[in-house]
């Protein structure tokens, strides 16, 4: 056999649907992860100087930004594991190892450990189809924030009276108790605090981690066709030699 067919034959058992996922995988907790940190840093840095100069009034949430910043270090170890155990259950039910290796029969075992992974990666994809939709939240906030600088910044209402009388109450997300002081900022010192660099950065740090937490979900869903065919073919071909290119 000559390298050129060596190799074509090696490339024929690649899972690439498997390698795909793991990379958008990668790359999408990769973003959710390091983005959200810091985000959430400077989201507290905001409240902190602008909507609520008393620490014990946003202490319990300064707790949870903490608390979540630590379940974010856990996240991205977890499925970095977790991306190389299914891409190596990729590559060992290809035919690839069936060359390489010498024909081989399934068992019970291999049978229960495929199954375990098509069932832990839909209980994941549905977890983080919730973590995609509350990553949306804080970005919808920071919208309604920029958007509300916009219309300050507009000629239609920039240098008039009404400017001051435009504002943003950060109470009424529920992030901050309503006795928190200010809690509402208008007009022109809502403006500045559009221009801070704290603001800016959240607010698109924060888009960046959604997109990151969409790119994951669509990433679990090419594990869950990966494994559930995997499974499949180890089960209804348990007496057959098990040859999968997915």
């Amino acid at each position: 056999m000559s390298c050129f067919e060596c190799c074509i034959k090696c490339l024929g058992g690649v899972p690439y649907a498997s390698l795909v996922a793991t990379i958008l995988c990668f790359s999408g907790v990769a973003l959710f992860c390091g983005c959200g940190h810091v985000a959430l840093a400077g989201t507290v840095a905001i409240l902190e100087q602008h909507f609520s100069t008393n620490t014990r009034d946003h202490a319990v949430l300064s707790e949870v930004i903490q608390l979540m910043q630590y379940v974010i270090y856990g996240i991205a170890s977890f499925f970095f594991l977790y991306g190389i155990i299914l891409l190596a259950e990729g590559f060992y039910t290809t035919s690839a190892v069936k060359e390489l290796h010498g024909e081989f029969k399934t068992t019970a075992c291999g049978r229960c450990i495929s199954g375990m992974f098509v069932f832990l990666t839909y209980v994941l994809g549905v977890a983080w189809l919730g973590v995609f939709g509350f990553s949306a939240v804080p970005v919808f906030m920071f919208y309604n924030i920029w958007s509300t600088c916009e219309v300050i910044k507009s000629p239609q209402t920039n240098g008039t009276a009404g400017v001051e009388q435009i504002c943003v109450d950060i109470r009424q997300y529920g992030i901050i108790p309503w006795n928190a002081f200010p809690g509402k900022i208008c007009g022109s010192a809502l403006e500045n605090i559009c221009n801070t660099n704290e603001f800016y950065m959240s607010y698109h740090l924060f888009i960046v981690a959604c997109a990151g937490a969409g790119a994951t979900v669509i990433a679990l869903l090419i594990y869950m066709m990966a494994t559930t065919y995997n499974y499949a073919v180890l089960k209804f071909k348990s007496r057959e030699d098990c040859c999968t290119k997915f």
